[in-house]
């Protein structure tokens, strides 16, 4: 099983950052989100998450809310989530969760830990799991063997970044800029002054995530950053293609530019 630290190993070793895509499981339907994963690993992508479909989401922005309004109604539940994970781990791509707690929560700490390593899942990206509430999954996530992936922000303190770090694991998440999911014309110049701060207080990778849109973007985000996440500009490209084959083919176009401007490194 391909793990986040052979990952990134890999990934400095050729000088480049790492290719980290997102998308929910469920869309555009339960077996096309496997499908546009592994088009997703085809075209370069290093890291795949697997989004799990909430009904009350914090952090997600427009597209993203899109998309995991479809994949609802079309009735994902983590049982459909992990057989995502599955699947798209079969393709050789490290392969997280992305989901808030109260999933988690309500399936059992324990149980989903378990459930996603069976799976082949190597890790969780927690959003609104904050440090001081983190022990218990924590716990769990290590007696399963898997990693545990939390959120730094422009705003958070020099405190705040250090207690974050270290409840991570497999890396760190730079929120590049205060706000929701979406890709944009720019991505926040306060992204890099971030990763440097960040990487004060740990040697994990530090991954930049929001606002990264295209081949550009992404080679500017990787000068400085070990790997790079991309979601909603995937997501956009699939909500917009007439059907799901041209939507593997217009996201693998897309990955193919960002995995380019990942090893140009800028």
């Amino acid at each position: 099983m391909t793990t986040l630290q052979t990952v990134f190993a890999k990934a400095k070793a050729d000088n480049r950052a790492a290719l980290v895509g997102y998308l929910p499981a469920g869309f555009p339907s339960k077996d096309g989100a496997i499908a546009a994963a592994a088009a997703l690993v085809e075209a370069g992508c290093d890291v795949i998450e697997i989004g799990l479909p909430y009904s009350d989401p914090l952090m997600d922005g427009p597209t993203i809310q899109d998309a995991v309004h479809r994949s609802l109604i079309n009735g994902t539940r983590i049982a459909d989530v992990m057989r995502t994970v599955e699947g798209v781990a079969a393709t050789g791509a490290a392969t997280l969760v992305m989901t808030y707690w109260n999933p988690i929560d309500r399936y059992g700490a324990d149980r989903f830990a378990r459930d996603l390593a069976a799976a082949g899942g190597v890790g969780t990206i927690t959003p609104d799991l904050t440090p001081e509430e983190a022990g218990p999954w924590r716990e769990a996530s290590a007696a399963a063997g898997i990693d545990t992936v939390f959120l730094v922000a422009p705003s958070s303190t020099e405190e705040r970044i250090r207690a974050v770090v270290e409840c991570c694991t497999g890396f760190v998440y730079a929120a590049s800029l205060m706000g929701v999911t979406g890709a944009r014309e720019s991505v926040n110049v306060a992204a890099g002054d971030l990763v440097k701060r960040t990487r004060a207080h740990t040697d994990l990778p530090v991954c930049v995530g929001l606002g990264v849109g295209t081949g550009r973007q992404a080679a500017e985000v990787a000068a400085y950053a070990d790997g790079v996440i991309v979601g909603s500009a995937f997501i956009r490209r699939m909500l917009d293609a007439p059907d799901e084959p041209a939507g593997r083919a217009s996201i693998g176009e897309l990955a193919r530019e960002m995995a380019q401007g990942v090893r140009s490194r800028g």
